[in-house]
């Protein structure tokens, strides 16, 4: 689960080096050592700008770019934190709406690294570190700040009053994380009620806890969650409501109703995610924006990676004249996303999937499969993934035709002449690395 990166810049990458050298947590991932790191760095967290803070399992990466173009849209200078990174490790910071620079970078990572000294702090603690050191310097009239993994022991949640937080949508991901065995969590549950406890431990007293609506058993579990923390719990279906139809969004809550349009995101849940945003930030003080803004920033949302179409480029010439769609879903849940749009898309589609080792493949090709004419299973580069022989024989096993590929740029070639649409999918990874070969680097 290692995120390596790389930089053109030699002294961004002398940092980057150091971070991979450094271990990943092996036992339950606490908060004790990334509240040292940043006591010894002053705290810099506890003087940011309003947060917004976002976990979830699917969803969470869209709701923090609907919420960084709201607040753009009504000229506030946002800072946005958001991972993994799909090409450049710059793409995790935002400050002011620009990529942090490999000046500040390098900086920030040396700097915290200085600090650490002898902490056993993790790529994870020391990056979230250096973000906090980055939002804190520069002036801002808000953050948007992504959960990582799971919610209360990321190494995000050490914040003590955010404007407002939200939980996108739920599923069973990075399970052999957060089903750990651990005495601080509540008695056996199902997984998804399990997990649904790490995510809503970012409810903080007295700030807003927005959700999404879910299965009766694991909104009762954030309600027992926020009720403990001292949350302002507002959930969909009960304290607010969206409903989306071929016109726009609908969208009601105590403070009135609004008629939204629909985001030019591909795919029908980001409206859902987008209805998030808007919750959010209606549900919230410390931060106005205007109804106008809130609709001017759901047309102008963009996230890479999403059911995104490819631009002309090195690797899309090699498909010939057919589209390419390039999403990073990686889970069960994504699946199902990537499923519902591939069948208003009216044309056959053939896939390149990779998928690394730690995600359920069978079950999402199983998911796919009935939309997909025939499957090319590739590795994915520098990550541990599913073997492409493998996958394939997955693949017949729901079966779809499939074959396997010892490279991208090979998989890529072999599909042009035909109909329809190529689509490339299964890993955040494989994403950058076909944004990488495409020229198309995220802005």
């Amino acid at each position: 689960m290692k995120d390596f990166a790389i930089s053109d810049d030699p002294a961004v990458q002398r940092q980057l080096d150091r971070l991979g050298e450094l271990p990943l947590p092996t036992d339950k991932i606490g908060l004790e050592t990334i509240e040292t790191l940043l006591e010894r760095l002053g705290n810099p967290q506890r003087a940011l700008p309003p947060v917004f803070h976002v976990a979830g399992t699917n969803g969470k990466g869209s709701t923090c770019a609907f919420l960084r173009a709201m607040l753009e849209a009504d000229g506030k200078r946002v800072h946005v934190h958001t991972k993994p990174h799909l090409v450049r490790y710059n793409e995790r910071i935002r400050i002011g709406g620009e990529l942090v620079s490999d000046a500040m970078l390098a900086s920030l990572l040396e700097e915290v690294f200085d600090v650490a000294g002898d902490l056993p702090a993790s790529f994870f603690e020391i990056t979230t570190a250096a973000m906090f050191l980055a939002f804190h310097r520069e002036p801002a009239d808000a953050c948007v700040i992504e959960v990582g993994l799971g919610g209360r022991f990321d190494a995000t949640n050490v914040l003590e009053s955010p404007a407002a937080c939200g939980i996108a949508a739920l599923g069973v991901d990075h399970a052999d994380w957060l089903l750990q065995e651990d005495p601080t969590a509540p008695p056996p549950h199902p997984p998804l009620v399990r997990i649904t406890f790490e995510k809503a431990g970012i409810a903080r007293n007295g700030s807003p806890l927005v959700t999404q609506s879910y299965p009766p058993e694991v909104e009762q579990r954030i309600a027992e969650s926020a009720a403990a923390a001292g949350a302002v719990l507002a959930m969909r279906g009960r304290d607010w409501f969206a409903e989306t139809s071929p016109d726009g969004i609908t969208y009601r809550d105590t403070r009135g109703e609004l008629a939204l349009p629909l985001p030019t995101l591909p795919g029908a849940h980001q409206a859902d995610n987008a209805a998030l945003a808007v919750a959010m930030l209606r549900h919230q003080d410390a931060v106005p924006v205007s109804d106008e803004a809130l609709a001017a920033g759901i047309r102008a949302a963009t996230w890479p990676a999403r059911l995104q179409t490819l631009r002309p480029g090195p690797l899309t010439e090699l498909a010939g004249e057919r589209p390419v769609l390039l999403d990073g879903g990686h889970n069960e849940d994504a699946a199902g996303a990537l499923a519902r749009h591939l069948a208003t898309l009216g044309a056959p589609v053939d896939a390149i999937i990779g998928m690394i080792k730690t995600k359920d493949a069978r079950a999402f090709l199983r998911v796919i499969a009935p939309h997909v004419r025939s499957l090319t299973a590739v590795p994915v580069s520098g990550h541990d993934g599913v073997e492409p022989e493998e996958m394939a024989a997955m693949a017949r096993e729901v079966r779809l035709t499939a074959e396997a590929a010892l490279e991208l740029t090979a998989a890529v070639e072999a599909q042009a002449g035909r109909s329809g649409t190529l689509l490339i999918a299964g890993s955040l990874y494989l994403a950058g690395e076909v944004l990488r070969l495409n020229r198309e680097w995220p802005q």
